[in-house]
This record gives structure tokens, C-alpha cells and sequence, in this order.
């Protein structure tokens, strides 16, 4: 079965022009949205995955009404290969039912996870150059030396590990790792 899905980011745009293509498409049942691609909660894309089975077809008018990047395109078009579901985007021409769409489709994938693992390796280098001039690199620490001598005098002084904390703006455990019971 082949299960349309439209997008159009605002109320003032108009669906008519995809599911006018998605319905010649041959698509029985057409789900849609009408918000922002970047909002994550899509309830049309959710019912319209809801009733996709093993063999069906998503189709959507083009690439960008999916999704607006690259990574997650590629997630929910692997997600739906695991169950059996293939894609399919009328004027990208991308059709995973066919050889050559499958092999564009794993071309794109693996450009996107080569973006991801050049950004990390980048990501990894900038941190070790910024460590070797004496940077601090991370987020800032709860617990500072003031904060840890404060919480053991407090707790000496019989104040709960539950009063310390909120009262120095951490949690219990974070109290617990810097301040152990078996320091004290």
C-alpha cells in the first residue's frame, strides 16, 4: 500500500499542490502536518507511520517535507528498512523500491555518517589542542573547593545530606561524590 505523507510549515500555506501529487501517486490513505519541520512532535508523520506495515511505501511530494536534515532523513528512512517499509519522494525521484534508489539512498547515508564522524574527530582534536594550552574544557564543575569544605562542616555540624545539597544548589549524588560518607 502506498501511504502519502504532506508537509507545509505554516497555517497560511496550502497542502493542495502534494496531496493533488501524492493522490496521482496512487496513495490510499494521505496523512499531513502543518508546522515547522523542525518541530519534533508531528502528528500526522506519527499517524501516518502508525499504519505503515511490512511492503508499504511512504511517499511524500519531495525530500524536504520529510525533514529538514540530512541525519534524520537518513534515521527514518533506515527506521522504516528495518520494518520493511519502503520510500519513496516523487520529485527527488528517490524510490527505494528500486536498485537504484536503494544504492542513492545508501550513498547519502554513508556521506552523512562520514559528516558525523569528521565532525567528532574535529571535535576531539579542537579539545586536546585547547587541554595542551592549559584550557579547561567541559562544562563548569558543581562542586567547587569552597563548596566542598561548606558541605563537610555543614554535615559535621549534623545538617541532613538532604539540607546540604539544596542548600549548595546540587543533587544527593552529586554531594555524595565529592563529600563521601566514609570521608567524613
Amino acid at each position: 500500500m502506498l501511504i502519502g505523507y504532506a508537509r507545509v510549515s505554516t497555517e497560511e500555506q496550502s497542502l493542495d499542490l502534494q496531496m493533488d501529487a501524492l493522490e496521482k501517486a496512487g496513495c490510499e490513505q494521505i496523512y499531513s502536518d502543518q508546522l515547522s519541520a523542525n518541530k519534533t512532535q508531528r502528528p500526522g508523520l506519527a499517524e501516518a507511520q502508525s499504519h505503515l506495515r511490512q511492503g508499504d511505501v511512504l511517499v511524500v511530494w519531495k525530500l524536504d517535507r520529510l525533514g529538514r536534515s540530512v541525519n534524520r532523513l537518513i534515521e527514518l528512512v533506515e527506521n522504516l528498512a528495518k520494518q520493511g517499509i519502503q520510500f519513496r519522494s516523487l520529485t527527488d525521484r528517490i524510490d527505494t523500491t528500486t536498485p537504484p534508489g536503494r544504492f542513492f539512498f545508501h550513498m547519502m547515508a554513508s556521506l552523512a555518517q562520514m559528516e558525523r564522524e569528521l565532525i567528532a574527530e574535529r571535535t576531539k582534536a579542537g579539545l586536546e589542542a585547547a587541554r595542551q594550552r592549559g584550557r579547561l574544557v567541559g562544562r563548569n564543575r558543581m562542586m567547587t573547593p569552597s563548596k566542598i569544605q561548606s558541605a563537610k562542616q555543614r554535615l559535621d555540624s549534623g545538617m541532613s545530606s538532604r539540607e546540604v545539597a539544596r542548600n549548595l544548589g546540587v543533587s544527593i549524588p552529586t554531594l555524595y561524590r565529592w563529600v563521601p560518607a566514609s570521608s567524613r
